[in-house]
């Protein structure tokens, strides 16, 4: 498998970490966002969307991470990162698909350069933006997991929901999001971050991170 997506991406990072938890093999091909790498013809010509991150996996190119963690899951059912139980597969994708449906289209980078080149909004609008739409669904999904009594993970072992809910984490604390009434959250992250899979999965470990020492 070839992984053509940015380090910082959380649609990159989010399938990291699904490749991780499953014990999957992959090549990391970086595309960096910020000089527009991923509307060159040689990868548009591949990705219509022009988006990260793309999968070459099973002799075609994957694009849509939610699409392409679902067609891990099932192509490769070791490992799986839904339970097989109907009402706890709805529940790991009631919160997964809240951050990925709600959060990743106004927070993406085209929409935050959009808002400073069109609106001519500062980067401390840009910020207040992130927050805003941040707690719009962050806060609902803290009370949803209270509501579930939830330990280190939503069920047992980190699974679809811990693979979206990590990369938003971290580019809300990125855009200085504070989680303080966020006890159930901040401790699924810690327990994350914890293990080997996150680690290797992090921004900070990836290639094309320019800190990388």
């Amino acid at each position: 498998m070839k992984l053509f997506g940015y380090y910082r991406s959380s649609t990159s990072y989010r399938l990291r970490i699904a490749l991780e938890l499953k014990g999957l093999a992959y090549e990391n091909l970086p595309v960096n966002l910020l000089k527009g790498e991923q509307k060159n013809e040689a990868f548009a010509s591949r990705n219509p969307f022009a988006t990260v991150p793309m999968l070459e996996a099973g002799a075609r190119d994957r694009v849509q991470s939610m699409a392409i963690i679902e067609w891990l899951d099932e192509a490769y059912p070791d490992n799986p990162l839904l339970p097989s139980d109907p009402e706890l597969r709805y529940t790991a994708r009631e919160l997964a698909y809240a951050i990925a449906t709600e959060l990743h289209a106004p927070l993406n980078l085209p929409v935050l350069r959009y808002l400073k080149s069109e609106y001519g909004k500062s980067q401390d609008d840009v910020n207040e933006w992130y927050r805003h739409w941040l707690a719009k669904t962050l806060d609902p999904i803290e009370v949803r997991l209270a509501q579930l009594g939830t330990g280190d993970f939503l069920f047992d072992a980190p699974g679809l929901f811990e693979v979206v809910l990590l990369p938003q984490v971290y580019n809300a604390r990125r855009f200085a999001f504070d989680f303080a009434d966020k006890p159930h959250m901040a401790r699924i992250e810690a327990a994350c971050l914890a293990l080997d899979p996150f680690q290797r999965a992090h921004p900070d470990n990836q290639p094309d991170n320019p800190e990388k020492d």
